[in-house]
């Protein structure tokens, strides 16, 4: 079992924290400062530390230097985001922003765990005067695995253009791997000994995006005190990756397009120009040449972007490595979670091999996880993978939110009258949220639809429902 080490001053953080850890068969040690931490425990006896950037006493990126080879996750918030990049080139393993949702907690936790896993295993396996294969490694870690012809077809494009320092347009559906394919780029590039800078340009709000990417100036608006760095001037030598790229404002296009033609950036309220070297890779899942058409992306910005195109296959194009990936997610959950050797029924390998997978490789280690805590056998059943019971529920958790918000006006198309036509379960979403979301948060939007807030963000770009004050 994974010991977990939390450094966090803030006692409701910490502990919601905790029993998030918890919960998910983590076993957890906290302390209020870095101090603390030190008085009381021995940090290379720890499996990962989270620590908060901002502590009583010394800072959080002190903790780094003192770890030794226990990786270190720094926890900050959007407005001190550049002192988490920071803290990454001190040696901290990722960060995550505050307020965190709990499913990218975990997924961050199990991500950081399983990569310091494989570099303990590496290290034992390979002889002193013989590297580790670095590209055989990176590619086939996690969703990037597969012998498929979809997935052999990727990992030369991946190699080749690894090689060189053309920018990268990588296109595919959600749960893909997309940024894992940007992440093989990097290590497999003569650039990866500098950082590389991953922003999911929907995750940041549209008033503050031009800040964080490209820096400001002390006064440049209302809460600059400062001066800034922005994201790109820190990926500067290295790597910037540009998730969900089509939500990128047409301001910021503007601004990085200039980045990719003169390689320069002129933060926000300052008139000097300053020359970066940074190679771009971005990424997204909607059509951008459509958007291109419609007015919401730049034409010459897709141009720029469109110089090498890698498209990550959905997994029901490679169905022949369904059954590999299944098999390596549950060996790694049993053993993260102490669990006892398992394997699937016959039942459960069919059934994986005929779901068409609409949330991809994600959707697929999260039904394995999932079992492996359901399952009190050694033989996991198709019931245990609840393949056909989640759009069913998410069905009905709709339909009954609709009654609760509007009466009768949306009724379950079962509950309808003959005339009245029937309403489908995207037609649900769609009608509850248009008809809420000037009244409701995104957070409450997604509690009373019982999803996270991540997954009403996936379906919004599915369906193509913009945010409030978006047009």
């Amino acid at each position: 079992m994974s010991h977990i080490l939390i450094v966090e001053d803030e006692t409701i953080i910490r502990t919601a924290l905790r029993r998030l850890l918890e919960r998910h068969d983590f076993q957890v040690s906290d302390a209020e400062s870095v101090d603390q931490a030190l008085e009381n425990h021995s940090l290379d006896h720890f499996s990962l530390i989270i620590s908060d950037l901002r502590l009583p006493g010394r800072p959080g990126t002190d903790i780094i230097s003192l770890a030794g080879q226990t990786p270190v996750l720094i926890m900050t918030s959007y407005a001190s985001m550049r002192s988490a990049v920071d803290a990454m080139k001190l040696g901290a393993v990722d960060y995550i922003a505050k307020p965190f949702d709990h499913d990218e907690m975990i997924k961050t936790v199990n991500e950081v765990l399983a990569k310091s896993e494989q570099a303990a295993e590496a290290t034992t396996e390979q002889p002193a005067s013989e590297p580790a294969p670095t590209e055989q490694h990176d590619i086939a870690d996690s969703r990037m695995m597969g012998s498929s012809p979809p997935m052999v077809e990727l990992h030369n494009r991946i190699c080749k253009v690894a090689r060189t320092d053309a920018t990268v347009l990588i296109q595919g559906e959600s749960g893909t791997g997309k940024e894992l394919a940007a992440r093989s780029i990097h290590e497999l590039s003569p650039r990866n000994l500098a950082p590389m800078i991953s922003v999911n340009c929907a995750a940041i709000p549209e008033t503050l995006i031009e800040s964080e990417l490209f820096g400001h100036e002390k006064g440049a608006f209302t809460g600059a005190v400062s001066t800034h760095s922005g994201l790109i001037e820190a990926a500067n030598g290295g790597t910037l990756f540009l998730d969900e790229i089509g939500e990128l404002p047409l301001e910021a296009q503007a601004r990085l397009l200039r980045v990719l033609q003169e390689g320069e950036i002129r933060k926000v309220g300052s008139v000097k120009p300053m020359k970066v070297d940074v190679r771009l890779i971005a990424a997204t899942h909607r059509d951008l040449k459509a958007l291109t058409r419609c007015g919401q992306f730049r034409e010459d910005l897709f141009y720029r972007l469109y110089i090498m195109e890698i498209r990550m296959p959905p997994l029901r194009d490679r169905s022949s490595d369904i059954t590999e990936l299944a098999r390596r997610f549950l060996d790694r959950n049993c053993q993260r979670m102490a669990r006892p050797t398992m394997r699937f029924s016959p039942e459960a390998l069919r059934a994986m091999l005929s779901y068409q997978w609409p949330g991809n490789v994600r959707e697929l280690e999260n039904a394995v996880e999932r079992a492996v805590i359901l399952c009190e056998g050694a033989e996991i059943g198709v019931e245990l993978l609840s393949l056909e019971m989640e759009s069913a529920h998410l069905s009905n958790r709709t339909a009954d939110i609709s009654q609760q918000s509007t009466g009768n006006q949306f009724a379950h198309p079962a509950q309808q009258d003959s005339g009245s036509p029937a309403l489908s379960l995207e037609d649900y979403f769609q009608r509850f949220v248009l008809e809420n979301q000037d009244q409701m948060t995104e957070t409450e939007l997604a509690k009373r639809l019982g999803i996270s807030r991540k997954t009403l963000w996936e379906r919004r770009q599915k369906l193509g429902i913009p945010r409030k004050g978006k047009s």
